[in-house]
């Protein structure tokens, strides 16, 4: 990458699984008007659901994610109980039953789970959703903690995907990370869970940790790539201490530089096209039959919370502390610690900290990130036509983009502005000149790249 993009390279830019993205979330969204929400959706559209377990058997430093150690099992038990509640709440709150288009256990670590609690939790589910055929179940897992026992249960109870985290396979990096995972973990938990019927496997891998290198990143691909995962997902480490606490662990002089970063991302990335995947948006490479890979050849690709997704609805239920939602009407996101998350449920009232009610220009400048975020080019007439949009109301946001446009990460042709391949890998970059709320608020974001 040319010494100039470096200065792309190194703002620091949200992720745009939303938008607005969560620090411009407020209270004024409350569990009453959320309950507004879902009375007004349409029963014949389906949703996706999330499920958020905060608790893991192990501690990653690296992990920037709203988790809780898990060093026994009665506080998870107690969890599940809450969990099961509010997916009864937020039932009771739709207008009918209705069509589960997708549905995704996150954590955390939903694993951490005991086997009958996971198929309890299941089994509210399909007591208050019909699960449409071709539905997508997806959970995700720690190798580290799998049992056979809860491998079998993910196989009965219907998930069709399972997402793991790998990140890196060097020694050197994973004791850095707190997070010691050997290769032949891996190997035996895929193929535990292809034994017991789930067919679509996911690998998390991120780059810039401490002391990882080029090298080391291309032997943990190619290990990732014998076992021929069906999709891959490269992260940049985002080094937020100041957030995730836990991070604080890590030796900040061994996290490598910003020309480092880049290194790794481009070289990762190379190497993964090569064994065969096709680079899906920002950081998602995806095996040609995969449903995300052909989503994204025929322009249907979306972008959420849970990063790439070949989902199409329109509403996403998130159920569990911290767990953020969508509507047509806005965004929601539960309370985050677990005993005032506990109180709400319990006390029947949907547990909403805060939230975001679209207004103005929201979902047109939505429509507009989330189009550069997944296919690398947008129609900004069209796009404004289709939400009603003041004609000229990108002007300014266009002259910001002069700069990127000289040094070649964007073209205009007429309406149409599209990314040029250098500038692909800086979309949230690019993107991030339509965020009319990015200079309003004093969130830290991590670096693009």
């Amino acid at each position: 990458m040319p010494p100039m993009f470096q200065k792309y390279a190194s703002m620091a830019v949200p992720r745009y699984t939303s938008y607005p993205t969560v620090p411009h979330f407020d209270s004024g969204v409350g569990g009453r008007g959320y309950a507004g929400w879902l009375e007004a959706l349409n029963p014949a559209e389906p949703v996706s659901l999330y499920l958020h377990v905060p608790f893991c058997r192990k501690l990653c430093w690296y992990c920037g994610c709203n988790m809780k150690l898990a060093s026994r099992y009665e506080p998870v038990a107690d969890y599940v109980e809450t969990l099961i509640r509010e997916l009864e709440l937020v039932a009771e709150h739709l207008p009918g039953r209705v069509g589960l288009s997708h549905l995704h256990f996150g954590g955390g670590t939903p694993t951490a789970l005991e086997p009958d609690d996971l198929e309890r939790v299941m089994d509210t589910v399909r007591a208050h959703f019909t699960v449409n055929e071709g539905a997508e179940l997806a959970i995700e897992s720690d190798p580290r903690t799998l049992t056979p026992e809860m491998t079998r249960r993910i196989g009965k109870l219907g998930f069709t995907r399972a997402s793991f985290g790998i990140q890196e396979f060097d020694p050197k990096v994973q004791k850095a990370i707190n997070r010691i995972q050997p290769e032949e973990m891996v190997v035996s938990a895929v193929n535990g869970l292809r034994d017991a019927g789930i067919t679509g496997i996911n690998f998390d891998l991120i780059y810039g940790l401490p002391h990882q290198t080029v090298n080391t990143l291309r032997a943990t691909i190619a290990a990732c790539a014998a076992l021929k995962p069906d999709r891959l997902a490269l992260f940049g480490y985002a080094h937020v201490p100041w957030m995730a606490k836990k991070q604080r662990l890590i030796d900040e002089a061994a996290l490598p530089g910003a020309q480092a970063r880049i290194d790794q991302a481009e070289a990762a990335a190379r190497m993964i096209s090569a064994a065969g995947y096709e680079a899906i948006g920002l950081d998602h490479f995806a095996l040609p039959h995969d449903d995300l890979a052909i989503a994204a050849r025929n322009g249907t690709l979306r972008r959420n919370f849970q990063g790439y997704t070949t989902d199409k609805a329109e509403t996403l239920l998130g159920v569990g502390a911290t767990s953020i939602g969508r509507t047509p009407s806005g965004y929601v996101q539960n309370i985050a610690e677990t005993g005032a998350w506990a109180r709400a449920v319990t006390s029947g009232t949907l547990p909403v900290a805060k939230g975001h009610a679209f207004q103005g220009e929201d979902t047109l400048r939505g429509h507009v990130i989330e189009a550069l975020m997944c296919r690398g080019e947008v129609d900004l007439d069209a796009a404004i036509l289709h939400h009603g949009g003041a004609p000229g109301c990108f002007d300014m946001d266009l002259s910001s983009l002069s700069d990127m446009e000289r040094d070649g990460l964007v073209i205009r042709d007429g309406s149409v502005l599209r990314l040029t391949e250098a500038g692909k890998p800086l979309v949230r970059t690019v993107a991030s000149v339509f965020d009319a709320y990015l200079s309003t608020g004093t969130a830290r974001h991590s670096v693009a790249v």
